[in-house]
């Protein structure tokens, strides 16, 4: 009976020695998946900061083009106005 004690005693050990490793690994792989995962939202956000960033600067940049139309347009019809008169003269 103590053979077989001691090989029974030993098989359960050999098994709780692998759970504890497998939880182990299994700790370690959600570890490194959650600090991966951070760092995959922090290059999100470092991103998106950057895409806001160059879309404020884009619309800065259609503002001034739209006032830059807006005056054409009115000199345009400025010097359309001075040429009709020009030519009825």
């Amino acid at each position: 009976m103590s053979e077989e004690a001691k090989k029974s005693w030993r098989l359960n050990r050999q098994i709780n020695i692998s759970v504890i490793i497998q939880l182990i690994l299994l700790g370690s792989l959600i570890l490194g998946s959650w600090i991966n995962l951070q760092r995959q939202l922090y290059l999100l956000q470092r991103d998106v900061s950057v895409l806001l960033a160059g879309q404020e600067e884009l619309e800065e940049k259609i503002e001034s083009l739209w006032s830059k139309s807006i005056s054409y347009e009115y000199r345009l019809k400025a010097i359309e106005r001075n040429v009709s008169e020009t030519e009825i003269n």
